[in-house]
Parts: C-alpha cells; sequence; structure tokens
C-alpha cells in the first residue's frame, strides 16, 4: 500500500468536502458546484480506500462502480448505494449545459452524504490511523 498516496487522495477529499461547505454559507449559493464537489469528494474518499486496501483504482467518476469495489472488501460500503447513485449524477451531468434541476435540498444531502462516509469506521480509521481530517 502506498500510504502517500492514500493520503493525497484523503486531503483532497477534505479540499473537496471544505469548498462544497464554504460555497453553501454563501448568500448566492452555486448548487451545482456545491454538489459537484460532493461528487468529487466521495470519489477520493473510496480511491483512497482502495489504494489502502491495496487495489488500484480505476480513471473513472463511476461512484457506484467504486462503491462496489469497495464493497468487495468491506460490505458495510454498500449502506452508501443510495448516496452514491445519486450524487454520481452530479459528477458529470452538471458540467454541460443541458443541466438537472438542483435544490437546496440536494446540496445539503450531499454534503451530509461525504460527511457521513467520512464517519464511516472503516474511512475513519484509516484517516485516524494517518492522523489527518483532525475536525470530523
Amino acid at each position: 500500500m502506498n500510504i502517500e498516496e492514500v493520503i493525497e487522495w484523503f486531503e483532497i477529499a477534505e479540499e473537496d468536502l471544505y469548498a462544497a461547505k464554504s460555497l453553501n454559507n454563501l448568500h448566492r449559493k452555486p448548487l451545482e458546484i456545491i454538489c459537484y464537489h460532493c461528487a468529487q469528494s466521495i470519489e477520493k474518499i473510496l480511491k483512497g480506500f482502495l489504494v489502502h486496501s491495496n487495489i488500484k483504482p480505476p480513471k473513472t467518476h463511476n461512484l457506484p462502480l467504486l462503491l462496489n469495489m469497495c464493497a468487495a472488501k468491506d460490505t458495510g460500503f454498500m449502506s452508501f448505494g443510495k448516496e452514491c447513485n445519486m450524487i454520481v449524477r452530479y459528477a458529470n451531468e452538471i458540467r454541460y449545459p443541458v443541466r438537472i434541476e438542483i435544490t437546496e435540498d440536494d446540496a445539503n444531502y450531499s454534503i451530509k452524504s461525504v460527511e457521513k462516509m467520512m464517519k464511516f469506521k472503516p474511512i475513519y480509521d484509516i484517516a485516524k490511523s494517518l492522523d489527518i481530517w483532525e475536525n470530523l
């Protein structure tokens, strides 16, 4: 396992969450960008777990695929199926002119989903052992 790579994935995930939360505090909230950062954060968390598990993550934004790869190592990841299936829409679809409708509830749900995944025991234990994500 490449510890430096795990740390990098997790630190980028934390930065994406920080960006999403910061944007969510603005008067005029860019909901699409908030949700995009949440999708990116979840992707980085899942890839960090895969690297920690000695699995090279594929170059994809497909959250359900990454989740299934993580679930092959720990079936508890399947509890995030709903979140990944919903949030994956924000990984690519919102970056093109034909936009999906996103509400403030969607942004809040996305942020809470990232926080929930960061607190998921297998993920949290890795972050704690690497002395990152102190603010959780």
